[in-house]
């Protein structure tokens, strides 16, 4: 049995209860884990809270020493760590080889970060005084990881944490804690103290509802669904916590008449079905220009037939199973409501058949035309591998179409004319907007989504403002 890992040390459940995680492409169980009570989850923020001010009293010079050895152990161990998150996820291995990676570049980015925190100098109004402003560390930071990508937004949240100087517990999916276990440990094979860094497993409703109510906890750190996000957002305003919020995303992609359609179509098969199509930044949404539209699928289709499905450990795979049976029952709602009324779909809209998938949660690359504009699969967030596809006039079509959602996290416009790539740019309502790009976040620039996709800034320097707290220090000159 994995366990969890609290003041350093790999702890069970206090009542002994456990939980098991399933292979989604099998159903076979991986392992298990702790299911943690209320009281496991205060032993772990006590601990936290014991540990965070001797963190924070840490050179940052030492801060950074230990990120950057972690990253180095990552590395070492990124076949062990990736095929565990494919076991436990789903995803094929070479997409969780990729998070893993991505995991270390992190904490890289971060540990190259935190000698480089300073604060201001001010001078007053009256000649004898000065004023200085500092950063200092929040205290004890909750990160509340998904499932989709346990790994690398589980990242997001430690790095900038730690740098900052703050303590942590960590409360991994239900079903995806493994490779999670496997990372905490990594900190304290790195020289991390005991207590700073703590993984705590169980279900929302007990160890997520302890992180947001727990007055110990000074910041929550929340990916996740919106609806979930909201009641994240409510609770914690009752202990005035702070919190960021990454939430779900319906991105729009255009395609205009002069682009490249080649490159286009590539960007979005891997855009639409990178890990089974469960991304938050994931294209959702297919505009295309009609002059174009015919051409367009014409390169696109073959793309997607030819995406092998199955288990994620097979090295021809390039898709896995959604990562539940429920999730793809989702999925599989949202198609057939769409065919229903009046969706015609060109690929997929099936799962695949065959004893190779009888036990797994497997379902084929999807693309569908002449969707109703009030379907779901438009409306809200489609969390797996069906894409709707939809013809425009003109850039103004477009533009209007991709912001008609409560959504706003990432967005991209394929063309060669500068001016329309900045009028996208500037009236796309999203938080980020690639120009004839892939749908990838980069740690050097802030992430975070509009409207209802989010709150508050992941990656970037930008990141470290909320895992600090501001103080303002007058000095009168004796």
């Amino acid at each position: 049995m994995a366990k969890m890992i609290v003041g350093g040390e790999h702890v069970a459940a206090r009542d002994g209860a456990v939980m098991e995680i399933h292979n989604p492409a099998t159903g076979e169980v991986v392992d298990t884990v702790p299911r943690a009570s209320v009281e496991d989850v205060r032993q772990a923020v006590d601990v936290a809270y014991e540990a965070w001010r001797k963190w924070a009293e840490t050179s940052a010079a030492k801060r950074a020493e230990v990120l950057y050895k972690t990253a180095e152990l990552v590395r070492e161990n990124i076949k062990e760590i990736a095929t565990l998150e494919t076991k436990e996820q789903g995803k094929t291995l070479r997409e969780s080889q990729i998070e893993c990676s991505r995991f270390a570049e992190n904490l890289e980015y971060y540990a190259g970060l935190a000698n480089k925190i300073r604060g201001e100098y001010v001078p007053l109004a009256e000649h004898d005084k000065y004023g200085l402003v500092v950063k200092q560390p929040v205290g004890v930071c909750a990160a509340i990881v998904p499932w989709n990508f346990p790994v690398s937004l589980m990242g997001n949240k430690i790095a900038p944490a730690l740098v900052a100087g703050n303590s942590m517990v960590v409360k991994p999916a239900s079903t995806t804690p493994l490779a999670a276990i496997r990372l905490v440990q990594l900190f304290h094979d790195a020289g991390l103290p005991a207590g700073v860094l703590n993984i705590v497993t169980g279900p929302g409703g007990v160890v997520g509802e302890e992180l947001l109510v727990n007055p110990k906890v000074r910041k929550i750190a929340f990916t996740g669904e919106t609806v979930t996000g909201k009641h994240v957002m409510e609770v914690a305003a009752r202990e005035v916590k702070r919190v960021t919020l990454e939430l779900g995303g319906s991105d729009p992609m255009i395609v205009c008449d002069d682009a490249d359609l080649d490159a286009a179509a590539s960007a979005a098969s891997v855009g639409r079905f990178f890990n089974c199509g469960q991304a938050c930044l994931a294209v959702k949404r297919l505009y295309l220009f009609d002059s174009i539209a015919d051409t367009f699928l014409e390169k696109f289709l073959p793309k997607v037939e030819r995406l092998k499905v199955g288990n994620g450990l097979s090295p021809d795979v390039r898709t896995g199973p959604l990562h539940t049976a429920k999730q793809r029952e989702e999925v599989e709602e949202m198609v057939q409501e769409a065919i229903a009324g009046g969706a015609k779909p060109l690929a997929g809209a099936k799962r695949p058949e065959g004893e190779e998938y009888a036990k797994g949660n497997f379902y084929l690359p999807t693309v569908l035309v002449d969707v109703p504009p009030d379907a779901r699969i438009v409306r809200e967030e489609c969390f797996g591998p069906a894409l709707p596809v939809f013809r425009v006039k003109d850039l103004d079509d477009a533009i209007a179409q991709a912001n008609d959602s409560q959504y706003g996290l990432g967005s991209s416009i394929w063309t060669n004319n500068i001016a329309k790539a900045r009028e996208a740019a500037e009236r796309i309502e999203a938080g980020y907007t690639w120009i004839n790009n892939l749908h990838v976040a980069y740690d050097e620039l802030p992430f975070g989504g509009f409207k209802q996709s989010g709150y508050g800034k992941e990656h970037g320097v930008e990141a470290l403002d909320y895992y600090m707290e501001s103080k303002s220090i007058v000095i009168a000159t004796p």
